[in-house]
């Protein structure tokens, strides 16, 4: 199977008076970014805000089908992600994503528990994606 996903993004003007558009293929998502909502506290959205959108749904997924593959069916996944935007040498870098995951699943051992959320932080496609990047997850079986 071979999934294709697309994206537009659209920038004008200068680095700190720009302006910018990103929109998905799907049409679910469109909204606008700037230096501000990207290196400050403005309003819109961001590259990297995006990135730990797509790595929450994509760990929360992935860690469904390893615990169901498993024979535990979990109930609900809640994770909540946090890029970090660093400066590194003359540039910028997402230097980690933390994923910090809830999860209501009944009859698993921790040992397992552990194993399960270890699987889906190292092979979700995301994080596959972000093989440079230092992937953090704090997990609670709730």
């Amino acid at each position: 199977m071979v999934a294709e996903r697309t994206a537009d993004a659209e920038w004008t003007g200068g680095l700190r008076d720009g302006r910018g558009s990103v929109k998905l293929g799907s049409r679910a998502f469109e909204g606008s970014y700037s230096f501000g909502s990207r290196f400050e506290k403005g309003e819109g959205t961001n590259p990297e805000e995006l990135i730990a959108a797509a790595h929450a749904g994509c760990f929360s997924m992935a860690l469904s089908a390893g615990l169901e593959r498993a024979g535990f069916k979990p109930e609900s996944i809640r994770t909540h992600a946090k890029a970090l935007l660093e400066k590194v040498g003359e540039g910028f870098a997402v230097t980690e994503i933390a994923l910090d995951t809830d999860v209501d699943v009944r009859g698993i051992d921790k040992v397992r528990f552990r194993e399960e959320v270890e699987n889906a932080r190292r092979n979700c496609p995301v994080s596959r994606a972000l093989a440079g990047t230092k992937i953090v997850v704090n997990a609670r079986h709730v």
